[in-house]
């Protein structure tokens, strides 16, 4: 099964952050039927740790390793950290190109927690990306289907923008099926 560790922004931030998508250059594509790949708002995720393929009866194993990192994160915390969604950025080029929104906040305490998942996820031999944390969440994948200046205009277009402040009060271990329109289960959460 394909897993992932992810913190999902509140309705409120879900809902602030999708106006302002509305007003993007990558929305307007998607009104005219280009496949821009909008992100769905339902699945909206601040991926913290990507493990990919694992088997399934290693699923106890990743359970209590992230359950462990999300009790070590607490320990000696009053509150969970503090993010909000807020300017913006570009992945890859041509067809490869992500458009994202960038993270304001408690970000150093949320690459903390991500540091100690995969630290927990190393000692474990269990499977993840070792690519560098950072924090994001994914607008659209606009590949080339998209004019550059298009893109550079929307990325300019987020610079401004700041979404509501929220607490990340959950980790969650979320299952990923791949297709079309992928769809995600939660599998697990645990309290930050």
């Amino acid at each position: 099964m394909r897993l992932f560790v992810a913190v999902y922004p509140p309705p409120a931030a879900v809902d602030d952050l999708t106006e302002r998508v509305a007003r993007l250059r990558v929305a307007a594509a998607t009104a005219a039927g280009i496949n821009v790949r909008l992100a769905d708002p339902a699945n909206a995720h601040l991926t913290l740790a990507f493990l990919g393929e694992v088997a399934e009866d290693r699923l106890t194993e990743v359970t209590s390793t992230l359950g462990l990192a999300a009790e070590t994160f607490r320990a000696g915390r009053d509150s969970s950290p503090r993010l909000r969604l807020g300017g913006g950025g570009r992945f890859g080029r041509g067809r490869f190109t992500v458009l994202w929104v960038d993270l304001r906040g408690d970000v150093a305490e949320l690459s903390t927690l991500a540091r100690l998942i995969r630290i927990g996820l190393r000692r474990g031999r269990l499977p993840h990306d070792e690519k560098p944390f950072r924090p994001h969440l994914t607008i659209a994948r606009p590949g080339d289907r998209l004019d550059p200046a298009d893109v550079a205009a929307d990325q300019a277009a987020l610079d401004g923008y700041l979404g509501p402040e929220w607490p990340a009060a959950e980790l969650v271990l979320v299952r990923s099926h791949q297709g079309p329109h992928p769809t995600y289960d939660r599998l697990a959460a645990w309290p930050l």
